[in-house]
Formats: C-alpha cells, structure tokens, sequence
C-alpha cells in the first residue's frame, strides 16, 4: 500500500512538473521574423535568425543586433539615425529587452519599463 501511495504521489508531482515545463514553453516563441507593420510611419523590426536586426521607428532608421533566451529577446548595439519625426511616436529608438507573448513583442526600456509592443507579421 505504501508504494502505491509514493507512486501515485510521484505521478502526480511528475504531471504537475510537465505541466508547468508545457506552459513555460508555449509562452516562449522564435523571434526570428518581422515584428510591427512594414508600412509608412509604422514601427517595425526585422529579426534575422544571424544576429542582426533592422528597422524603423516609424521616420528613423535602426540596425544593430539582438539574442534570445527563452521569452527574452535582449538587443545588442543599435544604431539609428537621427531625423526630426513631426507627428511620429518614436518610441521603438529607446528599445532595450523585449518579452515575447505568443504573437506580441512586448518592448521594454533600460529601465525594464515596457514602452510599447509589436506584433508577429505573416511569414
């Protein structure tokens, strides 16, 4: 009677353990692609499985590079241009980390502030 106690207390802790390993991972996808609308005066960032990263903050230019670990995605040397953006939210130019939510690049600052979001384009 005891091992079958311990076997199913075992079981069960096992299930848990899965589980919780299951939910972790479905939260964490590829950053590879291109994130936000490659449109006139819209944000976006291309993510290229090498290391290296583009785009624009709607008006300026961005490259540099960036790594992932897990849901994180923490950007390297970015360098951007620098021209005035009359009517253009410019907030992609003080991007440091990023947390990936499913098809959501949620863009944080250097303070850890999250500052805005782009979503997973079609590939």
């Amino acid at each position: 009677m005891i091992a079958t106690k311990n076997s199913i207390g075992f079981l069960a802790v096992a299930g848990v353990a899965m589980f919780a390993l299951t939910s972790c991972s479905a939260s964490s996808g590829d950053a590879v692609g291109t994130w936000g609308e490659e449109a006139d005066s819209q944000p976006h960032l291309i993510l290229e499985a090498n290391g290296k990263l583009s785009g624009t903050d709607g008006c300026n230019r961005l490259s540099g590079g960036w790594e992932q670990d897990g849901d994180v995605v923490t950007f390297g040397e970015v360098a951007t241009t620098a021209m005035a953006c009359p009517d253009v939210e410019t907030w992609l130019m003080d991007l440091d980390t990023a947390r990936i939510d499913g098809d959501t690049l949620l863009v944080k600052d250097a303070s850890g502030s999250e500052i805005g979001s782009l979503t997973k384009a079609s590939q």
